[in-house]
Order: structure tokens, then C-alpha cells, then sequence
């Protein structure tokens, strides 16, 4: 403030004033704020009528509530696997690593459908870390803005695709494909297939839509296999894939808009709600500067800043205690360089010269030293 406004504040008036501005910038204070919910909300149901959302299971944070550092290890694996004997040698291994894993996961169910392995929440974390700070309407209004930028994007992008299947889906088939024109398909059946995978062989039965991989009956996408099967058969690779894949499913998904709010002056809500009062917790608010970013989950890995003068990680530049090394391409000064110097020094060795001249080129050839070779250089 002084250096670009030239007036000094204390620390303590430079707070309270951007207090002050932040709460004209974001609808009042937090008492305001949480009166204005109720409201908010009733307001975003009439103009949004909200879907039906199925819970699913995380199965990072399932992992994360009993197993903590033993995740990557054992849990991970073991929760991606495809083939029931990969699973059981893994699971065996997690519940003699941890003790009460088996009873624990066994009891949530150790079905591979209805798991959902991004959890969103993250997601929101990542792009929310600037409103966080905002009272608790004008946050929930970031969160419907947000949605509501993320819900057009794809709904143009998925509205560009011209493929039969998504972007994704269509990258990942042509992967697949790549790799299935070094496979040998033996035909067994009419349906039934063997297919030679490297050092392995898979069996593929067209009719029951199985793959001893087990990808294809679960991910309901072509396999490796599948496709090098496809290949020799001429059959459609797109007929073998479940119709979430489609272009048509992911428009579908988009085809919702979320609609905004209008402005407080003209909101109509209903008497028990335009009544309630609803107040913000009862906290205490210790002294100090105010904590922003939030408390990581149990297990949730935690970037370490990295020093950009001595690229050590734990700290950063400014608390930097280590000493800066030199760089080792610079050789310093050339010899013509220090002439240079000489040259263009001026004489000081007069004092009764109050305003000393620069020599002229002749009298500082005379005065120079006699430097050898260097005096090629003039």
C-alpha cells in the first residue's frame, strides 16, 4: 500500500478492510449467508428438478478406512484385478498383511459392479480451492456454476463426435486392435475360440459374450482377444460393446441443463422457508490467520513444495537454508573484457582534476600495462 498508494496502514486496518470488501463481493457476512440458504435452495429445486443418484462404493476410501499405508501394496491390485485366481492369491495376501480386512470387506460386498473407483468429491476439491473461502450461499452457488460450465463443455464435445462411440472409447478400441493383429485365433466352434496371446492363450465364446480374461464380460467392452477374433470373422467390433459406450448414451448423459438462479429481488418462496432463521455453527475462531487449505483424508498422499535454488523438496525459496550453489558454465570474466576495463577507467590519480575526462584511446593504449598478447585487443 505505501509503495503503490503511498499511505501506510497497520497489518490489523489492511484485514478489516478486505474483510469489508469481501463481504460486498460475496452476499454479506456468514450470518447473511446461512439465511439465505434455505431460500437458495428452494429456488435451485424450481428451477432444477434434482435426478435420482445411485450411491456407489469409492473403492480408494473403502481401502482407505482399515487398510491406510497398506493400499498401494496389497489393496489396490487386488481391487483391479480380472481374473478370480489373480484375485484370491491377492485378497490372501491383504488379509494376512492386515488383520479385520476380510471381515470388514467381505461384509460391504465384494462384487466388481457398482463400485465406482473416481470419486468426485476429489474432483471437486481440485477446482474449489479459491471459493472455498466464500460464505456458504454464495459457495453453493460456485458449485452450481461450476456444473453448469462442465455440463455444456461436454455436452459440445460429445455433440462433435461423429464416431459410432465416445472419444475415449474409440481410442481405446483402436489400442486394443493394434495389439490383437499379433494374436493367432484357432477356431474350436461356431462361437467358441482359442486365442494364442504371446505365451498364454485365452478362450473367447462368442455366444455367452466371455473371455477367460473376464475384461470382456465386465468391462462390456472388446477385449484383445476379442477383437483379434472380430478380425478373423469379419464381425462388427461395435455390435460387442454395450450401448453406454455409444455417442448416443454419452449425449444423453449431457442432455440436461442446469438453469440459473435468478436475482434475490425476485425469488418466491414459500412462508416457512422465507421464516426460518438458520444460523452458521457456533465455533470459536482461534486467534492467528485463518487455515485454507483443507484437512487431507486419512491416507490421501501430500505434495512436499520443492526449493527451486537447491531443488531439494520439503521447503520452498524464501525459507531456503541452503547454500546457492554457483553455476558451473560461467567462466566469469574474459581477458579483453578486463582491458576493456582498463581502457575506459578513468585517472583518479590527480586529485587536484575535480572533474577527471576519459582518456582518449592513444594516451590509454600508452598507460596500459604491458599484458603480453593482449595487445592485439587494441
Amino acid at each position: 500500500m505505501k509503495q503503490k498508494y503511498g499511505v501506510e496502514v497497520s497489518y490489523s486496518i489492511a484485514w478489516r478492510g478486505q474483510e469489508c470488501a469481501y463481504e460486498n463481493l460475496r452476499l454479506g457476512t456468514p450470518e447473511k449467508s446461512y439465511n439465505l440458504l434455505p431460500g437458495y435452495l428452494h429456488m435451485l429445486q424450481q428451477t432444477n428438478p434434482v435426478p435420482v443418484l445411485v450411491h456407489c462404493l469409492c473403492c480408494f476410501h473403502t481401502g482407505i478406512l482399515v487398510l491406510s499405508t497398506k493400499l498401494e501394496q496389497h489393496y489396490i491390485p487386488a481391487a483391479k484385478s480380472y481374473n478370480l485366481q489373480e484375485f484370491h492369491v491377492l485378497f490372501y495376501t491383504l488379509c494376512s498383511a492386515v488383520p479385520g480386512a476380510k471381515e470388514y470387506l467381505e461384509s460391504v460386498g465384494l462384487d466388481r459392479y457398482n463400485i465406482m473407483t473416481t470419486n468426485i468429491s476429489e474432483s471437486f476439491n481440485a477446482v474449489l480451492v479459491k471459493v472455498r473461502e466464500l460464505p456458504i450461499t454464495a459457495f453453493v452457488n460456485e458449485v452450481r456454476l461450476l456444473c453448469q460450465r462442465w455440463f455444456q463443455q461436454r455436452r459440445t464435445k460429445a455433440n462433435g463426435c461423429s464416431s459410432r462411440m465416445s472419444t475415449d472409447v474409440e481410442q481405446k478400441l483402436e489400442q486394443r486392435r493394434d495389439r490383437a493383429q499379433t494374436m493367432d485365433v484357432i477356431c474350436a466352434d461356431q462361437y467358441i475360440f482359442d486365442v494364442l496371446d504371446g505365451d498364454r492363450n485365452y478362450c473367447v465364446d462368442m455366444a455367452l459374450w466371455t473371455c477367460t480374461c473376464r475384461k470382456f464380460q465386465l468391462d462390456q467392452l472388446s477385449c484383445d482377444h476379442v477383437l483379434a477374433v472380430v478380425r478373423k470373422n469379419q464381425y462388427n467390433p461395435y455390435d460387442l460393446c454395450s450401448l453406454y459406450y455409444t455417442r448416443e448414451f454419452w449425449c444423453e448423459t449431457y442432455r440436461g441443463v442446469i438453469h440459473p438462479i435468478p436475482h434475490i429481488s425476485s425469488w418466491v418462496v414459500p412462508p416457512p422457508l422465507s421464516t426460518f432463521q438458520l444460523n452458521p455453527p457456533n465455533v470459536r475462531i482461534v486467534a492467528g490467520r485463518r487455515r485454507k487449505r483443507r484437512i487431507p483424508s486419512m491416507g490421501e498422499e501430500l505434495t512436499t513444495p520443492k526449493c527451486s535454488h537447491c531443488k531439494e523438496r520439503g521447503h520452498n525459496c524464501a525459507t531456503c537454508q541452503n547454500p546457492i550453489a554457483l553455476r558451473q558454465s560461467d567462466p566469469g570474466p574474459s581477458l579483453p573484457s578486463l582491458v576493456a576495463d582498463v581502457r575506459v577507467a578513468p585517472n583518479l590519480g590527480h586529485k587536484s582534476d575535480p572533474s577527471p575526462s576519459l582518456p582518449s584511446p592513444v594516451a590509454a593504449a600508452r598507460a596500459a600495462p604491458d599484458l603480453g598478447q593482449t595487445s592485439a585487443y587494441f
